[in-house]
């Protein structure tokens, strides 16, 4: 068997086993999920006619905030998702699993791209669950063409990409779970410092670079163009290249901290 075939069989064992998992034992995964909701239904129901005022102008209502809120969520919901998967690697690394796994005739990074398109795949499901409570609270998309929902889509299937192999990377530098989940934390901090809620130019003038200059604001900002018919401008490029970039350096950063874990314990 070739190499590449072999990768391509062990990832796939890896990645039913991590499914498995998480089919197992949902409580993580709705946990994680139900952060998103709520803020979602917090944010729209509470808070959505006083916020709609800063939104265009005002005038719009908890209607107009419900089209502005569901991309930041959408984009919110993948952070979620992914700390979970740190604490999944924390886990197989912290029980010696991986360690049995070395002992194996499989290939070594199969464990790792099990756990990135497993989570993936989460994520996935995660934002079509949010999604579909964001449209039965009101949310439309009507004048979005079917290449730009391809592309939103595509928008999140890459960020969600990018984020996993970056927690992947925090759940192999962490000693217990819940070390793991701390450590991914900004995960769901960062959507929250950024346009999701509230443009960027409503906020005061010393806390806007936070906002502007980090991963989640050109990517809202691209998923609300994509879905709403806004301005999406140079935050097109900026989204993609931050996937990009995270993907790479992540990607480095697991391999690197897998690849130099002690054989046995």
């Amino acid at each position: 068997m070739s190499s590449l075939s072999l990768a391509v069989r062990d990832s796939n064992t890896m990645l039913r086993r991590n499914l498995l998992h998480a089919r197992r034992y949902p409580s993580l995964t709705l946990n994680l999920l139900l952060t998103p909701v709520m803020l979602l239904l917090l944010f729209v129901y509470i808070f959505g006619d006083v916020m709609s005022a800063g939104i265009g102008g005002g005038g719009g209502g908890r209607s107009a905030y419900i089209a502005y809120i569901v991309p930041g969520i959408l984009l919110l919901t993948v952070g979620s998702t992914v700390v979970g998967t740190a604490v999944s690697v924390s886990t197989d690394m912290s029980e010696g699993i991986i360690a049995r796994f070395r002992t194996m005739a499989i290939h070594r990074g199969s464990v790792i791209i099990g756990h990135v398109v497993g989570s993936v795949l989460q994520s996935v499901l995660s934002v079509v669950l949010v999604g579909a409570v964001a449209v039965a609270i009101g949310f439309r998309s009507t004048d979005a063409t079917l290449v730009e929902w391809l592309a939103a889509f595509g928008l999140l299937v890459l960020f969600s990409a990018a984020l996993t192999w970056v927690a992947v990377g925090m759940g192999l530098i962490s000693p217990n779970a819940e070390a793991a989940s701390n450590n991914a934390l900004p995960m769901v901090l960062l959507p929250m410092l950024s346009s999701a809620f509230i443009p960027v130019e409503t906020m005061p003038g010393w806390f806007r670079p936070i906002a502007e200059y980090q991963p989640f604001t050109p990517a809202i900002e691209t998923l609300r163009g994509l879905l709403l018919g806004s301005e999406i401008g140079h935050n097109g490029w900026l989204a993609v290249g931050w996937c990009l970039a995270l993907t790479a350096l992540g990607y480095l950063w697991s391999k690197s901290l897998f690849d130099r874990e002690p054989a046995a314990h």
